[in-house]
Order: structure tokens, then C-alpha cells, then sequence
């Protein structure tokens, strides 16, 4: 059997969002404000992984200029239902002081490979957001609130709402199902049901060396949730240096022959605690107790070498990392900083075979390299 090693998505690949559709593995990771906005990755046997075409390709769906550094696109959440991918994602404006302006949007597609649907704008009342698909055929939607009131905890819990399909908006009251535990900065909210319980998925301790996977459940949606006895389930311990660090932001998946893995972000230190490859991500397999709850195999710091599912080997054909430029696009693993592909900045076809860029402001430019300049002839 093959092991899964780990980090799966090595470099800038943050906040992973796994879901299976019959066969096949999918994982969105952010982007920040880097375009085009979020990256997916596929995988038929959770070992070998290939990375799709961008969902937000377009500024209609995402439009980051002047978002802050590190702003833009924050932990995407990616689901299926009713023959319909959802993504729904953050886009970050802004966070000076207590403020954060956090506007959270979901677009759909039939397929993974797109086209992706305009965006349904959602709420701006935290970020994280996640969709969870009850099986009644309703709908709903959790994203940690921010709370910028001097004297209040701004990571103030997890908001639950109910959206409507038909109206393409939330409807109805907005409910605060979970403050979190005694670790605190509780985000990134994920629920899945199994066995009656709905299982409440967090982060929690912040993104650095403290951070960590915490559960809760409860026997009604809108709560309320008990928390695991065993919390954290998933965190790094600072002590190991070899091992992966800043374990958190988990997010599930069960195979089809029934195993449960969680997709989570870390980072791996180089200088210090400098990790200079960003926020990875990694897989562990989990598995639940007799009493119904969840577990990480091997203990609740992450390992390098994980068993991998019992599913046929699918790797890819490797594909080139070579651009020659002679397509009428760029190839789908080109990024650009806020600025959406178009032929005011880029050319393809001005010299073929080579990439033509047109310079516009410094980079020190409030507007963010909106305006050409234009040199004289020599």
C-alpha cells in the first residue's frame, strides 16, 4: 500500500476544504490576494494530486484591487449537492485596527472544471464561511462572527443561517451556535452529520504555533454543542522540530469504503520558526471511538507518513511546468497580484511565443498598478 506524504500540497497552499464526489477528491485552497482566486486539486486515491483550472477567473467574481496585503480570497469551503458544486469563499478588504470588512460570496458550477456561476453575495459578518447541505434539502450557512466592539471577544462565535436556493440570499434569524472552547479565536466552522450527532468543526488557538482542530456536537443543528472531552483532536507540538507545525483548519472527507481523513494546514519552520513555503497542506486518517467521537490515528500531533486508503493507485500524467506562451491563455498554474488576466497588461499575441507585459504605476500606488505608462520610442 502507498503512504500519503505529507505536506500533500507543498508551498502556499492554506486552509484546504476536501470533499469526495463518488470516485473523486477535491481540495480548494486560498489564495489571499493573489489571482486568479482560489486553487483546486484533484485526486482519485488521496496520494497523487493534480491542480485544475481556477473557479474565479473572472473580476465579476472576484475583484481585489486595492485589497490589503494578505487580504483577498480567505478560506474557501467547497461542497456538493444535487448535482451542483458550491464553493463559497471570503474576499478580505480591509483590517485596520478592530476592523475587518470581510464580504462573503458563494458561486456554483456543474462541473469542477467550471464555468462558475456569477456570485450570490452572502454576509460580511465575519469570514471562514461553509455550507452545509441537511438532508431535508435545506441549507445553511456557518462563518465565525467578528465582533470589533471595544471590550467584546472579536472571534465571538459561529453564526448559523439558513440560505434559500430559490431566492439566491439568507433567509430567516441568524442564531450563535458555538463560542468556542478555552483555547479561543474560534473559526473556520465545518459541520458534518454522522449517526444522529451533528459534529461541529473549528480552529481555534491562532494561526501560529497554538494553532489547533477542536470539535463539538450536538444533537440539534442549531445546538447546543458539547464539547470533546479530548480537544484539541489536532495540534502541533512546538517542541519536535522535525514535525509538521501550526496544525489546524481541518476539514473532512470518508472515502467510499468508509475511512475518514481530515485535510489541515501546517507549516514546516526553516530558519527559527520562519516558514518560508507559506502554510502548507496535509492529510491525516482519523477514525471514531465507540462513543462517537472523532480521532487523528497515531495521536493528535500530525504525521509525515500516513497510511494511505485502500483505493486503486491513480497518478497522473506529469504535466509540464514549462510555459512556451504559443496558447491563446496562460496556463492555468500562472498567478498575478490582484489583477485580473486581460489584454491591458498582457499580450500573448503581440510576439508570439514570448509573454508581453505592460507596466503601470510603482508599486508603492494607492490604486494598486491601475494606470499604464507610456515610454517614448528609442
Amino acid at each position: 500500500m502507498t503512504d500519503i506524504i505529507n505536506p500533500i500540497l507543498p508551498g502556499f497552499h492554506p486552509d484546504p476544504s476536501i470533499i469526495r464526489v463518488e470516485d473523486n477528491y477535491y481540495i480548494a485552497t486560498s489564495t489571499f490576494e493573489w489571482f486568479p482566486g482560489v486553487q483546486l486539486f484533484h485526486s482519485k486515491d488521496l496520494v497523487h494530486w493534480r491542480q485544475l483550472p481556477a473557479p474565479l477567473m473572472r473580476e465579476s467574481q472576484i475583484n481585489m484591487v486595492g485589497d490589503i496585503d494578505s487580504g483577498g480570497v480567505w478560506a474557501p469551503c467547497l461542497s456538493y449537492s444535487d448535482g451542483l458544486f458550491y464553493l463559497i469563499y471570503t474576499d478580505v478588504k480591509s483590517r485596520m485596527g478592530a476592523f475587518k470588512d470581510t464580504h462573503n460570496y458563494m458561486v456554483t458550477a456543474e462541473n469542477i472544471e467550471g464555468p462558475w456561476s456569477e456570485p450570490v453575495y452572502l454576509n460580511s459578518s465575519g469570514f471562514d464561511p461553509s455550507l452545509f447541505h441537511e438532508e431535508d434539502g435545506t441549507k445553511w450557512l456557518v462563518n465565525m462572527i467578528w465582533d470589533f466592539r471595544k471590550g467584546k471577544n472579536s472571534f465571538a462565535g459561529i453564526a448559523l443561517q439558513e440560505y434559500s436556493v430559490q431566492e439566491k440570499k439568507l433567509i430567516g434569524p441568524v442564531k450563535n451556535i458555538f463560542k468556542g472552547s478555552k483555547l479561543g479565536l474560534t473559526e473556520a466552522p465545518h459541520i458534518y452529520k454522522r449517526n444522529g450527532y451533528y459534529y461541529l468543526l473549528t480552529a481555534e488557538g491562532g494561526t501560529w504555533y497554538t494553532h489547533a482542530v477542536t470539535v463539538a456536537r450536538s444533537q440539534s443543528l442549531a445546538g447546543p454543542y458539547e464539547l470533546d472531552p479530548a480537544n484539541p483532536i489536532l495540534t502541533s507540538n512546538e517542541e519536535e522540530k522535525q514535525q509538521l507545525q501550526k496544525a489546524g483548519h481541518g476539514s473532512l472527507v470518508e472515502t467510499q469504503n468508509g475511512d475518514w481523513y481530515m485535510a489541515h494546514l501546517c507549516g514546516r519552520p526553516v530558519v527559527g520558526k520562519k516558514c518560508i513555503l507559506g502554510r502548507e497542506t496535509a492529510l491525516q486518517k482519523c477514525y471514531w471511538t465507540d462513543d462517537g467521537w472523532l480521532r487523528i490515528q497515531g495521536g493528535p500531533n500530525p504525521q509525515t507518513i500516513v497510511e494511505a486508503p485502500s483505493l486503486p493507485p491513480h497518478p497522473f500524467e506529469q504535466e509540464s511546468n514549462k510555459d512556451d506562451f504559443t496558447g491563446e491563455t496562460l496556463k492555468h498554474y500562472w498567478s498575478s497580484l490582484r489583477r485580473t488576466f486581460t489584454d491591458e497588461w498582457i499580450s500573448l499575441s503581440d510576439r508570439p511565443g514570448y509573454l508581453r507585459l505592460t507596466g503601470g504605476e510603482s508599486m508603492q500606488s494607492s490604486s494598486l498598478f491601475t494606470v499604464k505608462a507610456f515610454w517614448p520610442e528609442d
